[in-house]
């Protein structure tokens, strides 16, 4: 057996905590899981653009990923 697994008062509080934390969840919808997806997607895509609008160089290339930002800044605000 692997190391830490003889006792198996272990495994009993491992599966405990595990159990409390899927318990401890609110269940969501497919309607809000979705809308958390978009919601997480839009905000990687606003954190990506503001890091390159910081090392952009080209006036045009800073004008089209401010535009970017403001987009999906609209779009997040949209969402709540």
């Amino acid at each position: 057996m692997a190391r830490g697994w003889e006792s198996k008062s272990i495994e009993e509080q491992q599966s405990e905590v595990q159990n409390l934390s899927e318990s401890s969840k609110p269940r969501m919808t497919a309607e809000q899981r979705t809308q958390q997806q978009l919601r997480d997607s839009l905000a990687l895509s606003r954190q990506r653009a503001l890091q390159q609008l910081q090392s952009a160089c080209n006036p045009h290339h800073r004008s089209m990923l401010e535009r970017a930002l403001a987009d999906l800044d609209a779009r997040l605000a949209k969402l709540g």
